[in-house]
């Protein structure tokens, strides 16, 4: 009797293995702690600041508060655009608050340096609002993710989508720093490759409070495209000149290389009518964008940014993937998540990669009239859809996790 008595234990115990990874959970110190590392009152605290906190805590909440049955919770820190206090809170945050994720990061510099940390720590960081495509090139790490967009699928869908359209000849509103460069050079790459011609480019400098004698430069130039590329605050008060010396009345079209829906909102549609942009997400594209922004919405009085929209898709991955695995063993997790297709309101077709960039579909849309305009937020029509592996580009060898092939 003993002997099948022992038998009968050991298949139980195998079949818990099997069927219940949760039973023998490891989840450190007992809690799965997210950090929401972003600009609260700066310039970048529109479309990311406290508006990807609540998205971060909406995918808590609809993950049931636990995972593997251990609470999840949520922290928040201020990096005011400066990788040095970016990267003093990560370090604490891992070091001493046992941080198990860090999400968000706006612009570039923080973005790189919270990698460091990352790397340092051995601790999880997945950015949105970091667009440099080295983070995943010759910097990629196997603890740092892309989710949301890099700066070459932004430019080179733009310009691959809107030559396409017959949009052949451009010419380059730069903001005079790398940011700016790479955003033009990408972008010229493409059109070049595609047959178009780039008539010229100017460059002025970040900030610069007068813009009149750029945009009439542009405008001079005849170029049907005149590409936006650079961040705020220049691109838009690029946009608001084009506007009122008649840029879009004249035949030609502005395209900005990155531009938000909060960008278009602050400008309001009778300056923004006509923009071409390409974004990772639309609030009102269909009827799963519509139901989670209208919650979004509810709490934030504003249609969410892709940035903003991503945190979301991006927490609800991580905490799946701790659950399938039965532990928060950053390396795990992230081979988890590298397993299964994105599938969710905010990305389509998505796939996050060997040199983890998060890889999806892509939208060129065009930024409706007042006319055309039916109910508040409704601010884009919808071009062209872009493949994700058409604006995303093939993986980068510089990248050591790509297997060579």
């Amino acid at each position: 009797m003993s002997s099948i008595k022992h038998a009968m234990f050991a298949g139980t115990l195998a079949a818990a293995f099997l069927a219940a990874p949760s039973a023998f959970a490891q989840v450190s110190d007992d809690v799965v702690k997210i950090g929401v590392l972003t600009d609260m009152n700066g310039p970048a605290s529109t479309p990311t600041g406290k508006g990807s906190v609540t998205a971060a805590q909406m995918a808590v909440e609809d993950f049931g508060g636990k995972v593997l049955g251990k609470p999840i919770s949520v922290v928040v820190g201020d990096h005011q655009l400066k990788p040095d206090i970016g990267a003093s809170i990560a370090r604490k945050w891992y070091d001493v608050e046992q941080v198990d994720l860090i999400v968000d990061v706006p612009v570039s510099a923080v973005g790189l340096a919270v990698q460091n940390i990352a790397n340092e720590k051995k601790k999880l960081l997945i950015v949105h609002s970091t667009g440099t495509a080295d983070f995943h090139g010759k910097f990629c790490s196997p603890y740092a993710i892309q989710w949301v967009f890099d700066t070459h699928a932004l430019a080179a869908g733009t310009a691959q989508a809107v030559v396409k359209r017959g949009g052949d000849t451009w010419f380059f509103i730069t903001d005079d720093y790398a940011f700016g460069h790479s955003l033009e050079k990408d972008a010229s790459d493409v059109v070049k490759k595609m047959g178009g011609k780039v008539l010229g480019a100017v460059r002025p400098p970040f900030a610069t409070p007068d813009l009149s004698s750029f945009v009439l430069q542009a405008q001079a130039s005849k170029a049907k495209i005149i590409g936006i590329a650079g961040g705020p605050p220049n691109n838009n008060n690029e946009i608001k000149t084009g506007s009122e010396f008649g840029v879009f009345k004249g035949g030609q079209q502005m395209a900005a290389l990155l531009e938000l829906i909060t960008d278009v909102h602050s400008l309001g549609l009778q300056a923004a009518q006509g923009l071409l942009l390409t974004t990772s997400f639309y609030w009102d594209m269909d009827d799963k964008t519509r139901e989670w922004s209208k919650r979004y919405f509810a709490k934030m009085n504003q249609m969410p940014t892709m940035w903003q929209a991503g945190v979301y898709s991006s927490v609800m991955h991580y905490l799946e993937a701790i659950k399938a695995t039965g532990t928060d063993d950053p390396l795990k997790v992230a081979a988890e998540m590298r397993k299964h297709p994105i599938e969710d309101f905010f990305a389509r077709n998505g796939k996050l990669r060997e040199d983890n960039l998060m890889v999806h579909d892509l939208m060129l849309v065009q930024v409706k009239t007042p006319e055309e305009s039916k109910y508040p937020w409704d601010y884009y029509k919808i071009l062209a859809k872009i493949p994700g592996e058409e604006a995303f580009g093939p993986e980068n060898p510089a990248c050591k996790l790509v297997t060579k092939k």
